[in-house]
């Protein structure tokens, strides 16, 4: 049956119409995912490309140079950059497993009803997400300096603050800041579980414990997935609290982690090149991990 003129000419508007519409929706997403991502990332690798070189015999100030791939390579071979992964692999090797599970734990517990008082308690899991990063960290710094807080004469002057312990010190800033706000991501995967799934494994005898081990955990795997690898994305990106805790540390370093190690670069050195190399380094390998991760998710 042949389509009139008329007919196609109407069909052809209303496709255009809706293409319209959807444009104006999903458009000002994407102009401001390209005006703070994707612009910044390209700004950052033209930078990396570049270095600033001494002209003349040192007299002449100092001219910008192309040097490709230079900066990479010598962000690589600086053992102050990759030990900062070394870093970073000790704090998730602590802090995801803790992270992760105590979340779960309290989600359950909530989820279970034994728990009295579920919405204070949501509230108050929750409410040091809201304080910023910077302030969590002069919080704990507080509370980790000898003489001055309580909890540390309480402990018998333990140094929080020196050596090894200072990773601890971290990883305890970042539980306290992130429990609440993973736990209420598990609850509320927890709570669109269908009520007939939960009431037929108790009526098959399944007690609490097997059935949040066995028919729980399982349907919010995917809620455990995300967090694991926003943690994952966010665990690369440390920064704020280590840079808080730096001064009055002798266990951290302006190089302790990858993300300050960049920022040293940029700020301290005035090596813009090469922050920008430590940076695109950075982000690939978030990029790398977050696609590991969600493949590994998708097979289990």
């Amino acid at each position: 049956m042949a389509i009139s003129p008329e007919r196609r000419a109407r069909d052809s508007g209303e496709t255009w119409r809706r293409r319209g519409a959807i444009l104006l929706f999903v458009g000002p997403f994407f102009a401001l995912f390209a005006a703070v991502i994707v612009a910044p990332l390209a700004y950052a690798v033209y930078l990396s490309l570049f270095s600033e070189k001494s002209s003349g015999l040192g007299f002449g100030g100092a001219e910008t140079v192309f040097v490709g791939l230079g900066n990479y390579l010598d962000t690589l071979k600086d053992q102050a950059f990759t030990d900062g992964f070394l870093v970073i692999l000790g704090y998730c090797v602590f802090y995801i497993p803790l992270m992760i599970g105590g979340a779960l734990a309290l989600a359950l517990l909530l989820d279970s009803g034994l728990a009295r008082f579920g919405k204070f308690f949501q509230a108050a899991l929750f409410m040091p997400h809201i304080v910023p990063g910077v302030i969590a960290g002069l919080i704990w710094l507080y509370l980790y300096l000898p003489g001055i807080s309580p909890i540390v004469d309480l402990l018998g002057d333990v140094n929080f603050l020196g050596g090894d312990n200072v990773l601890g010190a971290v990883v305890n800033i970042a539980l306290w800041e992130w429990v609440g706000y993973n736990m209420i991501i598990y609850f509320a995967a927890l709570q669109a579980i269908p009520a007939e799934v939960v009431e037929a494994a108790r009526m098959d005898g399944a007690g609490p414990v097997r059935i949040a081990w066995s028919v729980k955990l399982p349907m919010i795997r995917a809620a455990v997935v995300t967090t694991v690898l926003f943690t994952i994305i966010g665990s690369l990106q440390l920064f704020t609290e280590p840079t808080v805790l730096d001064n009055v540390s002798d266990g951290i370093v302006s190089t302790w982690t990858p993300n300050m190690y960049a920022y040293n670069q940029a700020f301290g050195n005035n090596d813009i090149g090469q922050a920008g190399a430590a940076s695109i380094i950075l982000a690939l390998l978030a990029a790398v991990l977050s696609y590991v991760v969600t493949k590994w998710g998708n097979r289990r």
